[in-house]
């Protein structure tokens, strides 16, 4: 299965609720986002089997901020993807932001942990995105709600990494603002397509920090000009982001088909 391909079938079996029929072992990656958490499990060759995602508030840029909050989300996915199932998932990968250190670095891991998941591994965020798009070459953004991460591989190695804050959320703080109306009321704008184009000339300057952000990540790194960039996270999935990110970057980039699950499905895929 393609790598769009595997992003289209999860988002399917989310959607519907449902699992494919495909043998095990099975993998299973959680990823704590800052405005949703996603449970992905793939058979070993990363082919979706099935999903569950809840729109939350547990992490504040990269960092777990309601511990409580994010385990009992996690438990009730597991849940959720078991009864579909069948089985038990006993173990699972967690993912984040590049650079990220310490307790900050334990804390998605001690989360599933207390959902019932033995951690087996904690990756970048962007080099899952880069797993789940089959990439060995080239440079992904994965714009999350609190921080904007590169990876950038070569020869299927990767050689840069790199995270800073602005992200999803910066753009909800700047539709607040612009329509006067509750942080939590912009999210909700945000998440309808038909306000897209609405909104998309309040958020240009964002969307240009962003594309700012990234080009200062690489800069001195001119071998990497030609390489072909994807830009993958919720907030891709606003109409026309990818047209204004390219403009602001200086170069055409891909967006994937439901950006915000191609993070997930990587992670699973090295659970």
């Amino acid at each position: 299965m393609e790598a769009y391909e595997k992003i289209n079938r999860l988002y399917y079996l989310i959607q519907n609720n449902v699992a494919e029929k495909l043998p095990g072992p099975y993998r299973v990656g959680v990823d704590l986002g800052t405005a949703d958490v996603v449970l992905v499990v793939t058979d070993a060759d990363g082919n979706p089997v099935a999903g569950s995602m809840r729109w939350a508030s547990v992490v504040k840029d990269g960092l777990v901020v309601d511990f409580s909050g994010a385990t009992t989300i996690v438990e009730e996915l597991k849940k959720e993807v078991e009864l579909v199932l069948g089985i038990e998932l006993d173990k699972g990968a967690t993912a984040i932001p590049p650079g990220t250190v310490g307790r900050n670095a334990l804390a998605c891991g001690h989360v599933i942990a207390g959902a019932g998941l033995e951690p087996v591994c904690q990756i970048d965020e962007p080099v899952a995105a880069a797993k789940a798009l089959n990439i060995s070459h080239g440079i992904v953004v994965d714009i999350g709600g609190g921080t904007t991460g590169i990876a950038v591989l070569k020869n299927g190695e990767l050689v840069l990494t790199a995270d800073e804050p602005t992200g999803g959320t910066h753009v909800s703080l700047v539709i607040a603002g612009a329509y006067k109306i509750t942080f939590e009321q912009a999210e909700e704008l945000k998440k309808e397509p038909a306000n897209h184009r609405r909104i998309m000339p309040v958020i240009i300057p964002v969307i240009e920090k962003m594309a700012t952000i990234v080009k200062n990540m690489l800069a001195g790194h001119d071998e990497y000009d030609e390489y072909p960039v994807y830009v993958v996270g919720g907030t891709a999935y606003l109409t026309g982001f990818g047209d204004e990110f390219g403009k602001a970057f200086g170069r055409e980039v891909n967006v994937p088909p439901h950006p915000l699950l191609v993070t997930p499905l990587g992670i699973a895929m090295y659970g």
